[in-house]
């Protein structure tokens, strides 16, 4: 069966992948993009095929299913139902067009260098966990796009998961449920209604890192726009009249903590305030950033420290607006 399992976990990765998912920011629609729907309708069919019950599309994206229990009638009601998640959607942040997957067999070690853009290079200097996956092979990208393995893999896992269990009734387990959602990349991937259409007593998301690894907490987290509106005058007649909305965005984000509130000088539970994309010009000028604490408390006083930094910026500079 190991081997088996593992040809079909590779084979529905290595198609999954090649489906751009790639979700976006900007949008106000569930999913973020049209695109997710072509994995999503992918999956559904592959769900009916393998039969597996109660198959959803919601209208905010979630493909739900569900597993039957084939546990004994007389203790069926005593069994928590559980669900598997993953999530379609991948990061915006690189492209996810045209992905060519690559499987290098039995990896012997050493850099692997991605054909496509020779300077992408996986090293185990720079990933040290590669050096443990010495015999194992190894499925990357080409080097001019992502993956997509986070979370494509999860999918992967769990439809092929999903098609052994339905094929072999006689592995007892509970009721189970399977949900496919969109947008977590761009933090919009629990809708409020998941929670209830799921209908599940405890539920596992397959999205991690190292094999084995389970992670039981995670950090509260909010994300903020700031908006600063400066005055435009052509340069030549600027002088005393010129309000550029980059220098105010650049103060702010030189205001804020630069060694104890960001992703790189913290770890484990430590908080964090990250600036991830500037944008605009001299006449208007955005920051967006992701809040992050594992109490809420502290996610609060985030909030209030960058709102106190926004208001001392804005105070050195009446004429500017900034929200």
């Amino acid at each position: 069966m190991g081997s088996t399992f593992l040809s079909e976990l590779e084979e529905r990765l290595l198609r999954y992948v090649r489906i751009d998912t790639t979700s976006d920011q900007a949008s106000t629609t569930s999913p973020s993009t049209a695109i997710q729907f072509d994995l999503l309708h992918l999956l559904r069919d592959e769900l009916h095929e393998i039969g597996a019950q109660d198959v959803t599309l919601t209208d905010y994206g979630a493909l739900l299913a569900s597993i039957p229990a084939t546990v004994d009638a007389a203790v069926a009601d005593t069994v928590p139902t559980i669900a598997l998640l993953a999530h379609v959607d991948t990061a915006p942040a690189y492209s996810g067009t045209d992905v060519k997957p690559l499987v290098h067999r039995t990896y012997a070690g050493g850099a692997i260098v991605l054909p496509d853009d020779p300077a992408q290079v996986l090293s185990p200097d720079t990933s040290p966990y590669l050096a443990s996956k010495i015999g194992d092979d190894i499925i990357t990208a080409s080097g001019t796009t992502l993956l997509g393995a986070d979370d494509k893999a999860g999918v992967a896992i769990i439809m092929t998961a999903a098609r052994h269990l339905l094929a072999n009734p006689s592995i007892a387990h509970g009721p189970i449920r399977l949900c496919f959602t969109p947008d977590e990349e761009i933090g919009r991937g629990v809708h409020p209604n998941l929670p209830k259409d799921l209908g599940a007593d405890f539920a596992y998301t397959l999205d991690g890192a190292e094999q084995g690894e389970i992670v039981y907490e995670t950090f509260s987290a909010d994300a903020a726009k700031v908006t600063v509106t400066g005055v435009s005058i052509h340069p030549g007649q600027a002088k005393d009249k010129l309000v550029n909305a980059l220098h105010l965005a650049a103060k702010i984000i030189d205001t804020l903590p630069q060694v104890t509130l960001t992703p790189e000088t913290t770890e484990g539970r430590e908080g964090f305030i990250h600036v991830y994309q500037m944008s605009g010009g001299a006449a208007q000028a955005e920051l967006h950033f992701i809040l992050r604490d594992f109490e809420r408390d502290g996610l609060a006083a985030q909030g209030a420290l960058l709102q106190q930094v926004c208001d001392t910026i804005q105070a050195t500079e009446p004429r500017a607006t900034i929200t």
